[in-house]
This record gives structure tokens, C-alpha cells and sequence, in this order.
């Protein structure tokens, strides 16, 4: 019984979950953040671009959105060399205003 309780790790395989944000999230501002927790890997990825997590699993990255609709992709593998792709689908509404008031078109007449 306890090797088993010990070894279910091992048969589980690589788990990622995706606390922030959630599927279907729409965003207004152009950064957010990637949070999650994963166990049982030995490589991560967000989008193929390794990144870190903490001793208890946690990673936590900073996500630039394009307009529209964004796909987040969190891949890991574990020592065994199986797989766990999760994926994350977030909309991102940019504002109409710009950023930087420009009046140089302005036509003045006096």
C-alpha cells in the first residue's frame, strides 16, 4: 500500500494548473500575468519558451496581448518523456483612444 501511496506520482504524470486567468477572460490593459502551479516535470514551457517555477511548482509570468484574441500555452514534460500541453484562451480588447494626445492636425483659425 505505501509503495503504491509513494509511486502515484510517478503513474499520474506531468499535471499543470492554470489559476490566473481563465479561459475567456477579457482584458484592457496589454499586460497580464500567467499564474499556475505544476508537479511531476522536469521541463516547462509557456508558448515554447522555457520558464521557471518555484520549489513548490509555481510560476508566475508576465504576458504581453495582442489585440484580439490570445492563446496561451503551458507545456510540460516529466521524466519519462510524456507530455501535458494545457491552453488558455483570453481576449484582448484594445481601448479606441490613443495613448499619446496629438493635436499637430488641429486646424487653427483665428
Amino acid at each position: 500500500g505505501y509503495a503504491f501511496y509513494e509511486s502515484r506520482n510517478l503513474l499520474e504524470g506531468p499535471v499543470i494548473v492554470i489559476d490566473e486567468p481563465v479561459t475567456g477572460a477579457t482584458f484592457e490593459t496589454p499586460v497580464t500575468n500567467i499564474k499556475g502551479r505544476v508537479k511531476n516535470i522536469v521541463h516547462i514551457s509557456m508558448n515554447d519558451r522555457p520558464i521557471s517555477i518555484d520549489e513548490q511548482g509555481n510560476f508566475l509570468e508576465k504576458f504581453v496581448l495582442s489585440n484580439g484574441n490570445n492563446v496561451v500555452k503551458v507545456a510540460a514534460e516529466d521524466r519519462f518523456g510524456r507530455a501535458k500541453v494545457v491552453m488558455v484562451d483570453i481576449l484582448y480588447n484594445q481601448p479606441n483612444e490613443p495613448l499619446v494626445y496629438d493635436d499637430t492636425n488641429k486646424n487653427y483659425n483665428q
